[in-house]
């Protein structure tokens, strides 16, 4: 099961239209542009076009995948981390605040502030509620403790 937000489910769904209705059809046309160069045997432009068009096609199928197994991250109001919550966290030695939203695998993008469920700060966090301290440590093997400041 992939557990995706309704955001992420909006943008493959936009991504697989935007591919199927507009993507084809650009290959199609740069394929039949690269065949009127002549002898496809040695023809850079043809043989790129059959690249492109081999992997929009695997992403088509992997969207369509992704869409067909995916489960939305319903928002409930808990008290505690799960899937969906944006966690607040503060180093117990700083005053300074960290923002993460607990996101499934596919969704993770550590530069917007989106950790995976599966990344161990992540796991550290799940099940904790406001006010708990929790321990991470680091691969450098630096133990740092947290604490949970907000839940949304």
């Amino acid at each position: 099961m992939i557990y995706l937000s309704k955001k992420k489910h909006k943008e493959l769904q936009d991504e697989l239209f935007e591919l199927i209705n507009h993507g084809r059809q650009k290959l199609s046309e740069k394929l039949d542009d690269a065949k009127s160069f002549g002898d496809l045997k040695e023809n850079a432009e043809y043989h790129q076009a059959r690249d492109d068009q081999a992997k929009m096609e695997a992403r088509i199928q992997e969207i369509e995948d992704i869409l067909k197994n995916a489960k939305l991250i319903k928002k409930s109001k808990t008290n505690y981390v799960t899937l969906g919550s944006k966690v607040t966290i503060t180093k117990n030695t700083s005053t300074k605040t960290q923002t993460y939203e607990i996101v499934s695998e596919i969704e993770s993008d550590i530069l917007e502030g989106k950790l995976s469920e599966n990344a161990p700060l992540a796991k550290n966090m799940i099940n904790k509620k406001v006010n708990d301290i929790f321990d991470y440590t680091t691969p450098k093997n630096e133990v740092i403790s947290y604490k949970i400041t907000k839940i949304n």
